[in-house]
């Protein structure tokens, strides 16, 4: 039976990562806190981390390429890993892997360079076990990627997202979530912002 619930908030500071834990039955809100900034965020099995987010088993039971509230995330292994639960933007995507140093090698030509999204996963999952190679796509939260239904050919625009729009996920199963403020300039309109979420813990008797 469920019993009192209680929230832990965090903030993920500009161009920077966090990982925690969620239980199965855990809430995490993902919140824009000033509008027009990009979350990657990946979901590792506790059990087993060899087990992950995976974009194409998502996207392939989903049937689109834009989730929202109702959908739900897959592993690697076709189990539900988070459920989307609430959603106040409406644009969300797996189009894109989380940038990276050769990220702002190949496509910046005028940016400093910067671990970027997966670095940022990388050190912050590494304490679990995970990998820098075993990275996969993370789902991007608040990203605005329109693509032509004609050639197929995608633009970066900045995101819809504006400020306190947030996206929320229910855990199912336990498992580990690393959750990014994104580093890279085209993705988040030009400026780089923090991310903030919480998360509802829900305790059983």
């Amino acid at each position: 039976m469920a019993v009192e619930t209680r929230d832990a908030v965090g903030v993920i500071p500009p161009r920077s990562g966090a990982a925690f834990e969620l239980a199965a039955g855990d809430e995490l809100t993902v919140i824009d806190a000033e509008g027009g900034q990009v979350a990657d965020l990946l979901a590792v099995s506790r059990e087993d981390i060899r087990e992950m987010l995976s974009s194409g088993r998502t996207l392939d039971y989903a049937e689109r390429i834009y989730l929202t509230t109702g959908d739900k995330l897959y592993s690697n292994r076709s189990n539900v890993m988070l459920e989307i639960v609430e959603d106040t933007v409406g644009r969300h995507d797996f189009l894109l892997t989380p940038c990276s140093e050769a990220t702002f090698r190949l496509c910046y030509d005028n940016e400093p360079p910067h671990q970027g999204c997966h670095g940022n996963l990388a050190a912050a999952l590494r304490p679990y076990g995970v990998e820098d190679d075993a990275i996969p796509v993370a789902f991007n939260c608040f990203m605005n990627v329109p693509v032509d239904g004609q050639t197929g050919r995608f633009k970066v625009l900045p995101p819809l997202s504006k400020a306190g729009d947030r996206i929320v996920f229910r855990a199912r199963m336990d498992l580990v979530i690393g959750l990014t403020a994104c580093s890279a300039p085209a993705s988040n309109g030009g400026s780089f912002k923090p991310i903030h979420y919480a998360v509802r813990k829900t305790g059983e008797e």
